[in-house]
C-alpha cells in the first residue's frame, strides 16, 4: 500500500509510531485483501486541528478522535471511464485520508488503561475500515465491524 503520513502536531509524533502506523495499517490491508497499489494518507493533528475539521465537515462543535475521508469513486456518470483490466490494475486506487487526533490517543489510552501504541493502532485501523466501507451506525453493520477491527489488531499483535 502507499501511504503518506503527515505530522501537523505541535510537538511531533515519533519516526516509531509512524512505523507503527505504516505497519499495522499495511496488515490491515493484506488482512482484508486490499489491491498492493492502494493508496491514503494519514494525518496526526492535535485536538484544536480535528476540532475545526469536525465543525467544518460533519457540524459537531468539538473535537474528535478519529475521521475518515473516505474517496468514492462509483459515480453515476454518462461517460464513464472503460479500459481493460491490465490498465485498471496499473492505476493506483486512493481511498482517501484519515485524520488522527494524537491528543486524543493519549487520554483515550490512558482512560481506557492500555498503551498509546494500542490506541493508535486502534484508531487507525478503525478509519481505516471506515475508508473501506464498514460503517457501525446501524447495529448490523457494527456487528461487522468491530469484530473485524479486533480481529485485524488482536492478529497484528495490539490487543487489549
Amino acid at each position: 500500500m502507499d501511504l503518506e503520513i503527515y505530522d501537523k502536531t505541535e510537538k511531533g509524533v515519533s519516526e516509531k509510531d509512524q512505523k507503527l502506523i505504516r505497519d499495522v495499517l499495511n496488515f490491515a490491508g493484506s488482512f482484508i485483501h486490499l489491491a498492493d497499489n492502494t493508496e491514503m494518507s494519514v494525518t496526526l493533528v492535535n485536538n484544536d486541528e480535528i476540532h475545526k475539521i469536525n465543525q467544518q465537515y460533519r457540524g459537531v462543535d468539538r473535537a474528535t478522535d478519529v475521521i475518515s475521508f473516505a474517496i468514492e469513486d462509483e459515480a453515476d456518470d454518462d461517460f464513464p471511464i472503460v479500459m481493460d483490466e491490465a490498465l485498471k490494475e496499473s492505476i493506483p486506487e486512493n481511498i482517501g485520508d484519515i485524520f488522527v487526533s494524537v491528543d486524543n490517543v493519549a487520554e483515550q489510552a490512558d482512560y481506557l488503561g492500555h498503551s498509546f501504541e494500542r490506541e493508535l493502532g486502534f484508531l487507525c485501523v478503525h478509519g481505516f475500515l471506515h475508508l473501506n466501507g464498514y460503517d457501525h451506525m446501524k447495529k448490523a453493520d457494527a456487528d461487522v465491524m468491530f469484530p473485524l477491527q479486533k480481529e485485524i489488531l488482536n492478529a497484528y499483535g495490539l490487543k487489549r
